[in-house]
């Protein structure tokens, strides 16, 4: 054999060894860590103790997982070595297409979730703490710094100061704390999360002033602070979140005049500040510079005025929330010559005169219009066909001098509106002769019918 027959035959043996080894590398998974595989399960128990999770998944939880738990794997940089970790941690029962580990009613919170995951990315907790009270923990500082969605839905027995949630959470995009007993004020390390996409702190118990400045938070696309008790003025620096969709205060105590920075937010599609305490500054005209809004509802605020002519340009608007406001004069026409998308509109409990626009008569999509408890006036302007289709979310009662024609009458959702009275028939007017002019002019024919009548009163 030579020489090179000899380097050929080592060489084919180094390589088949070498793809034999990455063969047996593949198809031995990566496993999750026992100390970390362990702290799942004392997590999962703290949620349900009624399940025994170490029998029902006995096998590595990053290959055979419950739902709502996902793992992802790591490079260290240095070593180039390969580990396995839990980055998703999902409880409560959502929906059948994501069945997340339920909830006992002695849920618990174990501290476990901030201490041994250090690569988890989302944490996630729906209907889980309803009846024993679970406090919101202390974060370490050393936590955090991976996530990057932190969300608790419904969750009332969840309680304690929104300030001991924040964390070093350097990449959180999601904040979502909905209807939990989260109380307290803002703290100012919320206006540090640079990459914060969503803040959602609605139906909790949080109060006092937003004065946190927001001028940081560039990412910003939906800020909700809806049900709670804030009070004082909305901040102008809202005005900054300049890529803002949506922005719901609604269901607060806000006071004051809403800001007029608000203009600023071109890219806003939901606007809801209804149920608050906004002065009488009527309605505000930096809408009309809103072009890209779908919705605004600015109910339950006493701001009076009259409805101005600002629709121009919000063709795109579905939906009208203008009640309980104050607002007084005439509806005006152009709302419904413009707003061709319409699908809702609220303009009830209000001292609303005149009549109400044939031009909503029009509205293709509209399937609810409330002008309940005004003063509107005359006839309902609307066919048989479009109260049809919007059938009993067409309100009108309480207004006592609107009236419905009588073929319109039997529809129940005008039903209880007056008929229309029918219009006065003028008496017929006695012609008698005619001239090869004409008709005689009416003072002649009075004159004549004058001069017959005392004729018959000489010779009766």
């Amino acid at each position: 054999m030579t020489v090179v027959s000899i380097f050929k035959l080592a060489l084919f043996f180094t390589l088949t060894s070498t793809l034999v080894t990455i063969s047996l590398q593949q198809e031995q998974p990566l496993l999750l860590n026992s100390a970390e595989q362990d702290s799942v399960y004392q997590v999962l128990s703290s949620i349900n103790s009624a399940t025994n999770w170490r029998t029902l998944f006995p096998d590595d939880l990053c290959s055979y997982p419950p739902h709502g738990v996902v793992c992802d794997y790591f490079t260290d940089p240095t070593t180039k070595n390969v580990t396995v970790h839990v980055t998703e941690l999902s409880f409560g029962y959502v929906s059948d297409f994501t069945p997340n580990p339920s909830s006992s009613p002695n849920s618990t919170f174990s501290p476990l979730l901030f201490t041994s995951f250090k690569h988890l990315r989302k944490l996630f907790f729906y209907q889980c703490f309803t009846q024993t009270q679970a406090f919101v923990p202390v974060i370490p500082t050393t936590f955090g710094s991976s996530l990057e969605e932190l969300v608790f839905i419904n969750n009332p027995a969840f309680v304690g100061p929104l300030s001991g949630i924040t964390g070093n959470f350097t990449s959180l995009r999601r904040l979502v704390l909905s209807g939990n007993g989260i109380h307290g004020a803002i703290p100012n390390a919320i206006g540090d999360l640079a990459n914060i996409e969503e803040i959602t702190l609605s139906r909790n118990k949080l109060s006092g002033k937003v004065s946190v400045n927001l001028c940081k938070l560039k990412k910003l696309k939906i800020l909700d602070l809806s049900g709670n008790g804030f009070h004082g003025n909305v901040p102008s620096s809202v005005g900054n979140l300049t890529h803002l969709l949506k922005l719901d205060l609604s269901s607060n105590g806000f006071s004051g005049k809403i800001p007029e920075s608000l203009s600023n937010l071109q890219a806003l599609d939901f606007l809801d500040l209804s149920f608050n305490r906004f002065g009488n500054f009527g309605v505000p005209l930096f809408l009309a510079a809103m072009p890209r809004l779908k919705e605004v509802h600015l109910s339950g605020n006493l701001l009076g005025g009259e409805i101005p002519e600002i629709w121009g340009n919000l063709g795109g608007i579905l939906g009208v929330g203008f009640s309980n406001m104050g607002l007084v004069g005439e509806i005006p026409a152009s709302m419904g010559l413009h707003l061709r998308n319409l699908c809702y509109l609220g303009l009830d409990n209000n001292k609303l005169n005149g009549k109400v626009p044939e031009e909503f008569g029009f509205l293709e999509f509209v399937n609810e219009i409330n002008l309940e408890n005004n003063n509107l006036s005359g006839k309902l302007p609307f066919s048989a066909n479009f109260t049809a289709k919007v059938g009993e979310k067409l309100r009108l009662k309480g207004n006592p001098e609107l009236c419905v024609d009588e073929k319109l009458s039997h529809r129940e959702s005008v039903g209880e509106l007056k008929k229309c009275s029918k219009p006065d028939i003028p008496n017929p007017v006695l012609f008698i002769g005619v001239s090869h002019s004409g008709l005689l002019s009416s003072s002649s024919s009075f004159l004549v019918l004058l001069l017959f009548w005392g004729l018959w009163i000489l010779l009766a």
